[in-house]
């Protein structure tokens, strides 16, 4: 400790001073041991090299010699974890870097050959092939608009006139927040559907809240609120329903204002979105009966469980279908099935369906009723995109050398259709 019996402070420090030099401490007596090393440990784990304290007895040779062998495969194991971690982080960059470039020579080729000769290109082999792989992201709001159309003739002009009576309507609302209705907009008279105004901002909240750019504050919050309220005055037949809040927000991170409501009044415009907007039961178990003649035909085993366990399509399908999967999937996953979607129309949602139940059939073939019901309702979060649209396309549309189309308008022509059980 610096003292000896017969020296104090002063003399002890003097002593030090003479054997290390002035302003000098001696070192302690983990630096001693650590001069006789060629490296400095970097962790706890080094501590097996250290020399035993001075009063216990010294480390015998063999030992010594384990303890350093145990290091330096410790170093050996650590080095290779390092080594791999960063050929895995290179190989990410790679890949990320790869994409980026892919994406770019495709935005160009949207751009400069196929946008300027739309009509001529959109059905080429070449360009469905494009599709398939996903639309760039700066292209696709207007692939989307062109694929979907304007068959409503709806115009800039129009949707003002709608966003103006819908703001009408607001200001004739009590400022009380809005409440959950207690029966479904199905339910509501003509005379009363422009009343589901107010549903529209109780749903606005719960539309992509992870996002947070939708909700009351948020930068895409009128947008949304407007496309929606235009929209239920431009068809107050139909009003709101929930789920429209999903297709309208979108749309709108990929178009403009008034384009993305033209293209919502058309896509929602579609035969098999207005019948499940407008609620028609019976057409709509007629297109759960289509789909369940192609999941038999594609997957037997699973459609005989589903079967069995008496799980029927509209469990599953409707808020599917509602939202165009873009509740029920990545965002990202969603935005590529819509491409296709566009492109295909209806049939493409069902043959979605059925690349879902390929892709996770041998999980849902283990499961019971509850189980799958909730494994359905909420897919899993991460869902790779290649493999989702690889099970996809290993889907056939056709039964008995009939087309989904053919299908489905021979249910039409028949009674209304009993899923079966």
């Amino acid at each position: 400790c610096g003292f000896d019996s017969h020296g104090g402070p002063a003399q002890g420090k003097k002593m030090y001073e003479i054997k290390y030099g002035p302003g000098h401490s001696p070192p302690s007596p983990r630096q001693s041991v650590r001069k006789n090393l060629d490296f400095e440990p970097l962790s706890t784990t080094a501590l097996i090299l250290e020399d035993r304290p001075a009063n216990l007895p010294a480390k015998p040779a063999e030992e010594a010699q384990k303890h350093r062998q145990q290091y330096e495969e410790m170093v050996t194991q650590a080095k290779k974890r390092e080594l791999k971690e960063a050929q895995k982080r290179r190989k990410q960059l790679e890949d990320r870097c790869k994409l980026e470039e892919s994406i770019g020579n495709a935005a160009q080729t949207w751009n400069q050959e196929i946008l300027p000769n739309w009509s001529a290109m959109c059905t080429s082999r070449r360009v469905r092939e494009l599709w398939w792989q996903g639309v760039p992201p700066s292209v696709r709001g207007k692939v989307w608009s062109l694929a979907v159309g304007n068959e409503l003739n709806i115009t800039h002009e129009l949707f003002n006139i709608c966003l103006a009576r819908a703001r009408e309507k607001w200001k004739s609302m009590p400022t009380a927040p809005p409440t959950e209705p207690e029966t479904e907009d199905a339910g509501l008279s003509l005379a009363d559907r422009e009343a589901s105004l107010e549903l529209i901002k109780l749903d606005i909240s719960r539309t992509f809240p992870h996002l947070c750019i939708f909700q009351q504050g948020g930068p895409y919050y009128d947008m949304l609120h407007s496309i929606l309220g235009a929209y239920t005055c431009y068809r107050p037949d139909v009003g709101y329903v929930q789920g429209m809040s999903f297709i309208a927000a979108v749309l709108i991170l990929n178009l403009d204002t008034p384009d993305a409501f033209i293209a919502f009044a058309n896509l929602l415009n579609k035969p098999c979105q207005m019948a499940f907007f407008r609620v028609d039961h019976s057409l709509m178990l007629k297109y759960f009966a289509a789909f369940e003649v192609f999941f038999e035909e594609n997957l037997p085993k699973l459609f005989a469980h589903f079967k069995e366990n008496n799980l029927t399509p509209d469990i599953y399908l409707i808020d599917w279908i509602f939202t165009l999967y873009s509740k029920s999937l990545p965002l990202d996953l969603a935005c590529r099935v819509w491409d296709v979607f566009c492109r295909d129309g209806d049939e493409f949602l069902f043959r979605v369906a059925l690349g879902i139940l390929r892709l996770y059939e041998d999980v849902l073939t283990r499961m019971d009723f509850i189980h799958n019901a909730q494994f359905l309702t909420r897919l899993p979060d991460h869902i790779s995109p290649d493999q989702l649209f690889s099970h996809i396309h290993a889907i056939h549309m056709t039964s008995k050398n009939r087309k989904w189309g053919q299908v489905l308008q021979a249910l039409q022509e028949r009674n209304s259709p009993v899923l079966k059980r």
